[in-house]
């Protein structure tokens, strides 16, 4: 029979009648008794940027999952069996969607072992780890526990809007445009392009574009006549345009 809401089933009753007898119902009244302990468990992580309401959905799916694996041949309770299964499912949802800025799973692993590394380092040591101790204990390298504590800090985003005390917001922390870079980029596309350019024509278009003189003052200065300084000009620009675009 199903079960009656009503009547006093213990857990191992319940489990027993959704595990053998099929009975969905148990598995209903099983998980809205163990909700309390869910919540308790979903509260430890609601500092951390999420709604305590959908951790606590998260975490019943954990539950869900350890009322349907549980093995009745196991003399364990459910609670004990359910707690690293709702922690872990609570765990897998920070670190699959919670990052601010998307980090690789093996840095995010990583950096999930460093911190029980570094609570344990710091408990026999007497003293916060260093990086080198951090990647011995981790099985790592001190370039990936740098990567992974580093990537650490994309776990929360922080507000352009945010005060940041003195008047200051963070906006103000970003950096201005660097116009050096857009000249340098300029300069390596000038260059680049009369790479192709024959050695006089692009004398010419220095005295043209750099120092400025006119098509007559360069006609005079290097013995031809204007316009064919003008077919010069003409002729470099295109070769130095073909160049770039191929």
């Amino acid at each position: 029979m199903p079960v009656d809401r009503a009547a006093p089933f213990g857990e191992r009753e319940l489990l027993e009648r959704y595990h053998v007898g099929g009975d969905p119902a148990a598995r209903r009244v099983l998980a809205e008794r163990m909700l309390p302990l869910v919540r308790r468990l979903a509260s430890r992580y609601a500092n951390r940027g999420e709604d305590l309401d959908d951790l606590v959905q998260v975490g019943s799916v954990g539950l869900l999952k350890a009322i349907d694996r549980f093995d009745l041949s196991r003399d364990l309770r459910l609670s004990t069996f359910a707690v690293p299964t709702v922690l872990g499912e609570i765990k897998r949802h920070f670190r699959d969607r919670v990052w601010a800025l998307r980090m690789p799973r093996d840095l995010q692993e990583l950096n999930a072992k460093l911190s029980r590394a570094t609570e344990r380092l710091t408990t026999s040591l007497g003293r916060s780890p260093t990086i080198t101790e951090l990647a011995a204990a981790t099985q790592s390298t001190p370039e990936r526990v740098l990567d992974a504590l580093l990537g650490a800090q994309a776990f929360s985003a922080v507000s352009l809007d945010e005060p940041l005390g003195d008047g200051r917001e963070a906006f103000d922390m970003l950096g201005a445009d660097d116009q050096a870079f857009e000249s340098a980029e300029q300069r390596d596309l000038v260059r680049r392009g009369l790479d192709g350019v024959p050695a006089r024509e692009r004398e010419i278009l220095v005295l043209r574009f750099y120092d400025g003189l006119t098509q007559r003052e360069i006609a005079d200065r290097v013995g031809i006549s204007q316009m064919h300084v003008s077919r010069l000009i003409r002729r470099a620009l295109d070769r130095a345009r073909e160049r770039l675009d191929a």
